[in-house]
């Protein structure tokens, strides 16, 4: 059975084969105007223009109907109490609190509910992908575009943002900090990104993990053609550091599903071999073994406490946000 490992699957390889449907055709995009920008496709943002712009309208979309951070000041303002851990400073400790409840509680301050989110960023050769250049972005465009986006989101709620991107190594690492000008260098090295090379993202997890000092938010964007105990190993060190971890897991429409319908013919760009099928039934079963690929990198990641959230990049990027903003939510 095709699995996801190392390069794509059996069947994923023969979709990328060059494909002629008797009955292929391709409708324009709708027109976007006057619809919240993290509604609209990656096809569809594509229109508004760079990069930066881009990822300012869907923080600015995704921001609509909700409230803003409370958390803002300096370290010197209070924020609120919660329980007292073995290692917080006695000077922390509310004794008025202990007086009225017989409890220890710790005072907590402003900057100290905010917290270090960290993006990591796979540019491996596998990301570089589209099934239909001329009209969808490829999985890397997409994931620079949530990558910038989930960074000012982050930034504008006062959390300090780093960046990783790594193929088989880290190609480059920014410590997480703060302000507007910081995002600037954010954008800046995302633009200058370059597709990398085959993936093995262990040693590279792992070195990332030696970097990630303060416990926070990882945010890993991938789409994980590789071995799953590759991925799981350095994820569950992370994990077990303290680090809350979510996978944003992206997939081409051409990798989740074969188009065209009817007769195809089927051709090898390597050897020239073609072969003809109805594609039909090639259709049906190829989608089976994705959704239970993708089923099998849910479970192994949840068993190991790590989110997943699959990005179809032909869709709007609006779930994809929401997923790391609700485990943001819930580390306070």
């Amino acid at each position: 059975m095709p699995r996801f490992a190392r390069g794509a699957p059996s069947c994923l390889r023969t979709a990328r084969m060059d494909s002629h449907s008797t009955h292929a055709s391709m409708s324009s995009p709708p027109d976007a105007r006057g619809r919240r920008a993290d509604l609209l496709t990656p096809e569809e943002l594509a229109s508004l223009g760079g990069l930066e712009f881009q990822a300012r309208a869907m923080v600015e979309g995704a921001l609509l109907g909700l409230h803003r951070s409370p958390k803002r000041g300096s370290s010197s303002e209070f924020a609120e109490h919660r329980n007292y851990r073995a290692g917080d400073e006695i000077r922390h400790v509310d004794w008025r609190m202990y007086a009225r409840s017989d409890r220890y509680y710790v005072k907590q301050y402003q900057d100290e509910t905010n917290l270090r989110a960290y993006i990591l960023l796979d540019v491996s050769a596998s990301m570089d992908w589209s099934s239909d250049p001329d009209h969808l972005p490829s999985k890397l465009h997409v994931a620079r575009l949530l990558a910038a986006a989930l960074a000012l989101l982050l930034l504008r709620q006062g959390d300090r943002t780093g960046l990783g991107i790594f193929d088989g190594v880290i190609r480059d690492w920014l410590d997480p900090r703060g302000g507007r000008g910081h995002w600037v260098e954010v954008m800046r090295r995302l633009r200058d990104t370059a597709p990398g090379t085959a993936t093995d993202p262990g040693d590279a997890l792992r070195t990332a993990g030696l970097k990630l000092r303060r416990r926070g938010l990882v945010i890993l964007l991938s789409d994980l053609l590789m071995e799953p105990d590759a991925l799981l190993r350095p994820l569950g060190f992370l994990r077990h550091r303290g680090h809350q971890v979510v996978v944003l897991h992206l997939m081409d429409p051409g990798e989740r599903d074969l188009g065209g319908r009817g007769q195809v013919r089927l051709r090898d760009p390597e050897t020239g071999d073609e072969l003809r099928a109805d594609i039909g039934e090639l259709r049906r079963r190829y989608r089976l073994e994705v959704d239970e690929a993708v089923a099998r990198w849910r479970s192994r990641l949840g068993g190991a406490g790590v989110g997943h959230h699959l990005v179809d990049t032909g869709q709007p990027l609006e779930q994809a946000l929401k997923a790391v903003l609700k485990t943001r939510s819930r580390m306070g």
